[in-house]
């Protein structure tokens, strides 16, 4: 299956690499061919799964979000394949495309892909690991 096959189905619509990405769209096709030679096309359909059909994520179909969404998914492969469920409510929950926007702030200093997956990683150990369900000091959800 092709890149444009899968985007195809995920609804994903491929534009022009001079216009700038609306949500649902993305330019990144040389990143999806990259991911999918290395990873194969089991892996790429659960980056755009994770993506495409979670709330607010159809923002990140960019080279970072692609890549981002990629090694989270690798790194947490046992959550993934034992709490699938848990794991895409848990980026419904989280306010990524604001993380992203975030995270342009350290363009220059600090790789925005490493950059993104840390704080999205945060989010995920928050709900997934072992002290999850215990408010942090920092936490906006304290503030309720």
């Amino acid at each position: 299956m092709t890149v444009h096959d899968l985007c195809a189905e995920f609804g994903i619509r491929i534009i022009d690499g001079h216009r700038y990405p609306e949500v649902g769209e993305t330019r990144a096709v040389a990143t999806l061919e990259r991911i999918l030679r290395r990873y194969g096309e089991g892996h790429l359909r659960l980056v755009l799964t994770t993506l495409a059909e979670t709330a607010n994520n159809k923002v990140l179909l960019d080279e970072v979000g692609l890549w981002m969404a990629s090694d989270l998914i690798r790194a947490c492969a046992g959550i993934v394949e034992s709490r699938a469920d848990d794991w895409l409510q848990t980026w419904d929950a989280m306010p990524v495309g604001e993380l992203q926007f975030i995270c342009q702030d350290l363009r220059g200093f600090v790789p925005q892909r490493t950059a993104l997956g840390g704080m999205v990683y945060e989010r995920i150990f928050r709900r997934f690991g072992q002290n999850a369900g215990q408010f942090d000091l920092f936490d906006d959800r304290r503030a309720k």
